[in-house]
């Protein structure tokens, strides 16, 4: 019996981060048939099975608490082993809440698992937040899922642009908004509350870090009526979907933090919940701040670079420097800006998913899916596609490359051991070895 003509929808998520499975695993209710707006599976009525693609970013249980979505199963497993269980496992939708170069391995990996069956899941991807780098070489490895997700109409227009200019099928492009925004409009706290959402890797150096970390804490001295909260990503040892070298925990443990200056981790939206002036480089929050209508700013000290990300936002209204803030500037964001990036808090952003829910019901009703093509083959881009299929122990043709691993039994207790020491040597090696190899060579 195909999974559609059961009673609840069958839904596999394969993310490589936490933030990630956060876009993944909301992404794949919102996008439900079954559901027009409900964001919590446990109510939703249709079973979620997640997959944790192994790798440096894996998350931790920690980490996977704090985003707060619960599955109905969830393992983790290499490419390989999640191609394996797609054999034995019927689902309706698979969501691939992958790096470019994951997505396009595990297409081709799918391809040649469907190939000549009509009967098969509809895969949809897409990105976590806003795109502003790597726009085509993104996109193009996200090719040939049955859905392409944009989070805005910015983003559609962009992503149809590249594909047809490359000559590829751009009928995949759906429009759809990010899946966390919500929370409740904007109201005043006492005491008023500023929050700097910090990012792992934007800045990289230690300077440029450093320069933010005195300048929010000279914030803090210069408002004592104010609080100050330093809203942290992930805890030291832990990884997100961007490696983070130097991490601000360490950089203000030799620093004498005035009363009211806090460091925080937890949910964004609770952290958003009671914040009155929300301050970044270039982080997705910031459109989450704005769906709310929270004061936002995102800061120029260090330049408007597209190496920042907060090139982005620029015709939103909301670019500003501490100096500008020290002195009392409220930013004011420009409402088409805002419209076009999928941030919506006037109530149409529960109407933003009903194209993807739609096609998707369309897709799963009709006759049978076409087979996966992906614009990359081994004839379009031969010197390319090889060595990303390779990363995931897949062959060109996407088949598994001999000494694969095995998915149907459990990894002995002994492997399972070796397996984490070796994450923890890699982590080890990039979060405390790599910057220091790197600073040598700067000498």
């Amino acid at each position: 019996m195909p999974a559609s003509t059961r009673k609840s929808l069958r839904v596999a998520v394969l993310a490589d981060s936490d933030t990630r499975w956060k876009w993944g695993s909301l992404t794949a209710n919102r996008i439900s048939p079954t559901e027009s707006s409900n964001t919590d599976i446990r109510e939703s009525g249709l079973r979620l099975d997640g997959y944790l693609l192994r790798g440096r970013a894996t998350p931790t249980a920690r980490q996977l608490e704090e985003v707060g979505v619960r599955a109905d199963s969830l393992r983790e497993v290499t490419a390989v082993e999640f191609l394996r269980a797609m054999e034995r496992e019927r689902y309706d939708v698979l969501v691939l809440a992958l790096v470019g170069g994951a997505v396009q391995a595990v297409l081709h990996g799918l391809a040649r698992l469907w190939d000549g069956q009509a009967e098969r899941p509809v895969a949809v991807t897409g990105y976590v937040g806003v795109v502003y780098e790597k726009l085509a070489d993104g996109l193009l490895l996200r090719h040939g899922a049955d859905l392409v997700l944009a989070n805005s109409r910015q983003d559609a227009d962009r992503f149809r642009d590249v594909y047809e200019g490359v000559g590829a099928d751009a009928s995949s492009v759906t429009e759809v908004a990010l899946p966390f925004l919500g929370g409740d409009t904007y109201r005043k706290n006492d005491p008023y509350t500023v929050v700097f959402a910090a990012q792992p890797s934007v800045p990289e150096s230690r300077k440029d870090r450093t320069y933010l970390l005195d300048r929010l804490i000279a914030h803090a001295r210069l408002h004592p009526d104010r609080e100050v909260l330093l809203k942290l990503r992930s805890k030291p040892g832990e990884h997100t979907t961007h490696i983070e070298e130097l991490p601000y925990q360490k950089l203000a443990q030799k620093t004498d933090l005035p009363a009211n200056f806090r460091l925080v981790y937890g949910h964004m939206g609770e952290v958003l919940d009671r914040t009155d002036l929300l301050v970044t480089i270039s982080s997705t929050a910031a459109l989450e701040s704005l769906h709310r209508r929270i004061p936002t700013v995102v800061l120029s000290d260090l330049g408007v670079r597209e190496s920042l990300g907060n090139h982005h936002f620029v015709g939103s209204g909301c670019l500003a420097s501490w100096d500008q803030l020290d002195a009392g500037h409220q930013p004011a964001p420009d409402p088409a800006w805002v419209a076009r990036q999928g941030v919506a808090a006037d109530g149409s952003y529960e109407t933003a998913f009903d194209e993807a829910r739609a096609r998707i019901a369309g897709l799963l009703a009709g006759p049978g899916l076409p087979p996966l093509t992906p614009y990359y083959t081994p004839v379009t881009a031969p010197g390319y596609l090889p060595g990303i299929l390779a990363r995931h122990h897949l062959a060109p043709d996407g088949s598994p490359l001999p000494g694969a691993p095995a998915a149907d039994r459990e990894p002995s207790p002994v492997r399972q051991i070796v397996r984490r020491a070796a994450r923890g040597a890699y982590r080890h090696g990039v979060q405390r070895v790599a910057p220091v190899i790197r600073r040598m060579g700067e000498l």
